[in-house]
């Protein structure tokens, strides 16, 4: 493995962290919502769990999902029961002002960023082809935890920037001054990727 592999890697990666998608999406509510500390967290929750499904892949977990797809298909469908739950949350109090609305814990945002990626088995399928066209095989023990490692990195950064960026005075006026429709917004947004997740193959 070279340095070069590293950043093919990381470039890929970052495009993949800025598709719309279930965890960017929460991220950015979470920030708008919830304040910096809460997004950091979520952040990470997100991070730690994406890492470990690049950790996964590196393992051949998709070889194990091959073999059980009843595994994956539990997951899957708890994943997308999960979005939808979170989007029918985030509806409901669409309307609400931010004062009446109870800020989310830092711990809660963290578990809800955990269990958004636990809930995506697609994670490790998508890592495994990427894996595989950027790194050389035979990986060592030691490049498998620098490329885990590397990836949790990378995803932390990206999502404390993403946190801090959002959730400054300007962006916090923006979201108050429009609270119901970006809610709503989110909400089906996270609502169409719970059915995606559910009925995709």
């Amino acid at each position: 493995m070279t340095a070069l592999d590293l950043l093919a890697f990381n470039a890929v990666l970052m495009v993949a962290i800025l598709s719309p998608g279930p965890a960017l999406v929460f991220a950015l509510r979470t920030a708008l919502a919830d304040g910096r500390g809460a997004g950091i967290a979520a952040g990470i929750g997100l991070g730690l769990i994406a890492a470990g499904w690049t950790l996964a892949a590196l393992l051949g977990l998709e070889a194990v999902f091959a073999v059980f797809p009843w595994a994956y298909v539990a997951l899957k469908v708890a994943g997308a029961g999960y979005l939808l739950y979170l989007a029918w949350s985030t509806w409901r109090t669409a309307h609400a002002p931010l004062a009446d609305t109870v800020q989310k814990p830092r711990g809660r945002a963290f578990l809800d960023g955990v269990l958004i990626n636990l809930g995506n088995p697609k994670s490790v399928l998508f890592a495994a082809s990427v894996l595989v066209v950027v790194f050389p095989t035979g990986l060592t023990a030691l490049e498998i935890a620098m490329i885990t490692v590397n990836h949790m990195v990378v995803e932390w950064i990206f999502y404390a920037g993403f946190a801090t960026l959002l959730s400054g005075a300007a962006a916090r006026r923006a979201y108050l001054g429009a609270k119901p429709w970006i809610d709503r917004a989110a909400a089906l947004l996270m609502g169409a990727l719970g059915l995606k997740l559910l009925l995709s193959r």
